[in-house]
């Protein structure tokens, strides 16, 4: 992978980090300030939930760079290959299809995400919603690769399978 995109899931990885070390702070800061001090932070509450949209949207990305999205595999292992191909070309479709009806509804949803206004934090909504476009976008590259791949040849046929398998199941395959 080259070193531009590694450098993006690298920060990406960051801010995974970052948002999960964020929520914990703000959610048991305001816990402890509620019960002790008879207190708490307004602005924590939203900010926890602003940071917990932006984990699971940079979690997707992370989850599709490395193939570990769930899906179940019971039938497309026992297909031949020609019936692997079709399914993973029709599941890469689907995705790309899906990404860009994600990407259009962020479009149609921007003005209005502008305009409006956070009730405690105070900020423009486009910056919480906003990150859609850069999901459906790098989600996109994703599937337009995984399609060129596979529609090039280069893709294995082991590769054609999309579910990662679990350790506990790579160890009995093993044994």
């Amino acid at each position: 992978m080259p070193k531009p995109i590694k450098a993006f899931f690298s920060l990406l990885e960051l801010l995974v980090v970052v948002c999960m070390v964020a929520m914990v702070i703000m959610v048991f800061g305001n816990v402890v300030l509620r019960y002790v001090f008879n207190s708490g932070i307004t602005v924590s509450e939203e900010m926890s939930r602003y940071c917990f949209i932006w984990l699971t949207y940079i979690g997707a990305m992370v989850a599709m760079r490395d193939g570990a999205h769930l899906g179940v595999d019971t039938l497309i292992r026992r297909l031949p290959l020609g019936g692997k191909k079709a399914c993973r070309f029709l599941g890469e479709v689907l995705m790309l299809f899906c990404n860009v009806l994600f990407f259009m509804g962020t479009w149609k949803m921007h003005e209005l995400q502008a305009t409006s206004i956070s009730p405690v934090v105070g900020i423009s909504m486009i910056w919480i919603y906003g990150i859609g476009y850069i999901v459906s976008v790098v989600m996109g590259i994703f599937n337009l690769r995984a399609l060129f791949r596979l529609l090039t040849g280069r893709m294995t046929e082991a590769e054609m399978v999309q579910v990662m398998e679990s350790e506990d199941t790579l160890q009995e395959v093993k044994v």
